[in-house]
């Protein structure tokens, strides 16, 4: 069982996130094994806000190279959390 603690790993202060703040959305990094449902509980029960929808996408990782060895960044899951309205995150920026 995940708890909610280790589904939400960060809410992302990004630019891409500054520019859905005003839209009442928020950009979180979540575990890879997540579903939609865990992450809208998971969200109401840590911030207390209600969630009207739940969006994810994978961010698939890059080639890098180091010194002359090939390698690559870890895939990531993201997830961008729709607020109904009234509600908001505070954030401390």
């Amino acid at each position: 069982m995940l708890y909610p603690s280790d589904i939400i790993k960060a809410l992302l202060r990004t630019e891409k996130a500054n520019i859905y703040e005003p839209e009442g959305r928020y950009l979180f990094l979540v575990n890879k094994n997540a579903n939609k449902i865990q992450i809208r509980k998971a969200v109401e029960e840590l911030y207390k806000v209600k969630v009207k929808a739940v969006n994810t996408y994978i961010s698939r990782g890059k080639m890098k190279r180091v010194r002359y060895q090939p390698g690559k960044t870890p895939d990531s899951k993201k997830a961008v959390v729709t607020l109904q309205e009234g509600q908001k995150i505070e954030t401390s920026t």
